[in-house]
């Protein structure tokens, strides 16, 4: 078995979605692995990773959206507001989404549905640049 790891740095512009499944399919084509599990982590708490459609943007503006809804940006809801009023309704966005993500690589591609898209989702209101840890087992 091999193991092979690479940090993905994406910069972020703001509260929203960047789509990394290009990047993610590349590094793992560069390994010329034939099929493994691909492993992928995001280094901090106030972003996450999602599995979403990739055919029709509302899609994902409904998803920030529901967010605003459920974990708004109000410094008088948190007592964690050391770092600015979205870093605690950030906290709680990652909290329902996910920080790791587990994808099945076959025939040296990531299996991933014919609208399907890996995303950093970033939920603070400044943008950041996060670090992604991909792992690829094979």
């Amino acid at each position: 078995m091999k193991l092979a790891t690479r940090t993905l740095r994406v910069r972020t512009k703001g509260p929203g979605f960047s789509d990394i499944t290009s990047d993610v399919r590349a590094w793992v084509r560069e390994q010329a692995a034939k099929d493994g599990q691909l492993t992928l982590f995001v280094r901090h708490t106030s972003a996450s990773l999602v599995i979403q459609e990739n055919a029709d943007p509302d899609v994902l503006g409904d998803l920030q959206r529901f967010m605003e809804r459920i974990a708004p940006w109000d410094a008088a809801l948190y007592a964690h507001t050391t770092e600015g009023a979205d870093d605690m309704p950030a906290h709680i966005r990652s909290a329902l989404t996910q920080t790791a993500i587990t994808i099945p690589v076959l025939g040296g591609e990531p299996v991933l549905g014919t609208w399907q898209a890996i995303y950093l989702w970033e939920h603070r209101a400044r943008g950041s640049t996060r670090e992604i840890v991909l792992q690829l087992l094979c």
